[in-house]
Parts: C-alpha cells; structure tokens; sequence
C-alpha cells in the first residue's frame, strides 16, 4: 500500500496544509470491492442476520417433539451465548494475538475509501505532534455508521502514519451489536461512561471520541428543514470537561464524506426511542439497499489542538470558553478544506449542547 508524504496536488489543498497520509483510489481492485461487500455483509449486517438466525432457530427448537433432544438444544444454546458474550476471544490480548489491526481486511477498506488524512496546523505556536503527545482525539462527524472513527482506531497503518495508537470511546450499546463489539473489544475499546473514561486518561492513555455520539446520526438531510448542502455536527461538553480535568489537549479532527457513506430514512419516533434508550434505532441502507456503503472518499483534516485554558478548574465558565475554541476550530478546517474536497457549496452547522 503506497503512501505519501508530501504537500497536496491532487486535490488541491489550501497552503500551510500538508497530506502526511494518503492511500491512492487506483490501487482499488476487485477482490477489495468483494472483501468490502462480503464483510459489510456479514459485520455490518449482523444487525440482521443474526436476530433473524435467532429467530429460526428458537422455531425449530419448538417444534423438536422429543424431550431430550429438546434440553440438549436448550443447554447448547444457552451455552454458547454465555461463552459468546464473556469468553476470552473478546479479550484485547486475543485481538493481538490475532493480528486484527493487520488484517488484509483493512487495506482493501482503505483503498475503497481513498483514505486521505491532511495536517492543518499552520501558524500555531503551539502545535503538538498528533501521533506522540497525551491528547484526546476528538473526530467529527459521525455518520449513519462510524466507519470514520473506525478506520481510525482500527487499522495499524492508519495509526503508524496519522493518528498515533488511541483506545477508542463508544457508546454502551454498542455491547448488543454481535459481531462488531467483538471487533471493539480486540481494539480495546472503553465504555463512554464517565468512569470509564476518567480513570483511562488517569492512566496516561491516549483516547479518540465522537462528540456527537449517536445523537449526530439524527441530524442533518432528510430530517425536516434541512438541506442536503448542509453538515451537521453535536459539540457537547462532557469531553472537555475530562480535557480541563486531566490538562490535556483536545485534536479536532473532520472527517470530510462521513456522512455519505450510507442513507437512512427519517422517522422521528425512532429518533425519540433512540433518544430515551441511548441506542442507536435508524433504518439505514447503501448499495442495493443493503449494508454494503456507497464509496465514498474519506478525507480527515487535522486541526489545532485546543489547550485547556491556563488555572482552568472545571467550572462552566472555562467549558464554555473550550468549547467555543473547539466549535471555531472545526469551523474553520471545514471551511478551508471544502473547496478542495468538492464541497464548496455546503456549510457546517454546529449544535452545542
């Protein structure tokens, strides 16, 4: 897998920006195409299939007549949800073992992706090297599925070359997603409780986040007076309280095509429910209807870090003063890299919350 380093020619991007990784289009082939489908399928998918395997076989199982076959079925299936839901292979040092982060998988993602990440620090005195300093990661957008954030945390050469090693912050649901929270797992993943979180960045790790959680699924076209040259994007403060608290910086990153990877329907009670169940419910669909993503070039721009403002204590007043800087930065990126990703028309509307 090729990679450059060096300023950008193609696109064009604003001076004082530098391309410090970028994974050519034309590599795509057909076996990545298949290897995209077929896991999109089966990962992405299994919000699906698997309910639906459930449901088949909890209708075959009522209709075994004999009785001991019947409790055997039974304790084999009781069994196996027990050693699927807690056993070792969703260890973090099982992932390791497994080489996850160097699997093929993800270079057949990278490439139909187009992944691009662009350095945009210019004229800051007080820049920090993305990949080696104790900072949080904070990625925007995140799209109908967060495949941004993932090829962030989950590729090794994506962190080699940009992002530095993070462990990523997802929601608690993510736990009843089969399949995809085994994946989260081998990444070593945190709960986005505020313990959770807390004591990792007390133990000097590096985290990544999505400001916007699930929330930001809900926002933007095809919701009620919005425009399809509109982007959306939740900024809440719960992050830069940590950021203040702990003294670290805070690295906006945006992910330009998040958005577009997958459509979705928009139905307003299942907004509500996700809303009260913290649980992401969209009906969401890609090429052929099915979970496969439209490709979609994935851009990410890194910004300034925001530092935590001098004798801050945590009080309102300095979140709010934190939060106006990370909302500026974020502005200001989006508006300078548009243009070279074909998206001079739109504009980024910020929710603070």
């Amino acid at each position: 897998m090729k990679q450059e380093r060096r300023h950008s020619v193609y696109p064009q991007h604003p001076p004082g920006s530098e391309i410090i990784f970028r994974v050519p289009a034309t590599e795509m082939t057909f076996v990545d195409r298949l290897i995209v489908s077929v896991s999109s399928l089966t990962i992405i998918g299994s919000v699906v299939w698997v309910p639906a395997c459930i449901a088949w076989a909890w209708r075959r199982w009522k209709n075994v007549k004999d009785k001991r076959r019947k409790a055997l079925y039974a304790a084999l299936a009781i069994a196996a949800s027990i050693l699927l839901a807690v056993g070792p292979h969703r260890s973090p040092h099982f992932g390791k073992k497994l080489q996850v982060r160097k699997w093929r998988l993800w270079q057949a993602w990278l490439r139909f992706i187009a992944m691009e990440v662009i350095s945009d620090t210019a004229n800051n005195n007080r820049s920090i090297d993305v990949k080696e300093e104790k900072a949080i990661l904070a990625f925007a957008p995140h799209g109908i599925f967060p495949f941004a954030f993932a090829f962030a945390a989950l590729p090794e050469i994506a962190q080699s070359a940009a992002f530095g090693v993070f462990r990523p912050v997802v929601a608690s649901a993510t736990a009843l997603f089969p399949i995809v929270r085994d994946f989260l797992s081998w990444c070593a993943a945190i709960d986005a409780s505020k313990s959770s979180v807390d004591n990792v960045l007390s133990k000097g790790e590096r985290i990544g986040i999505v400001p916007g959680g699930i929330a930001e699924i809900f926002e933007g076209y095809p919701k009620p007076m919005t425009s399809p040259n509109e982007e959306y994007s939740i900024v809440r403060k719960g992050f830069l309280r940590m950021a203040i608290k702990h003294n670290l910086p805070v690295i906006p990153i945006y992910a330009f095509g998040a958005t577009k990877m997958m459509k979705r329907l928009d139905l307003p009670l299942l907004e509500t429910i996700s809303r009260w169940l913290r649980i992401s419910i969209v009906l969401f669909f890609g090429v052929w209807g099915l979970p496969i993503p439209f490709r979609q070039r994935l851009s990410y721009v890194i910004g300034r870090p925001i530092h935590p403002p001098s004798h801050a204590n945590g009080d309102e007043e300095h979140v709010r003063a934190m939060q106006d800087l990370f909302c500026q930065e974020l502005e200001r990126i989006f508006n300078r890299h548009k243009e070279a990703y074909g998206w001079g028309h739109k504009t980024l509307k910020l929710l603070k919350e």
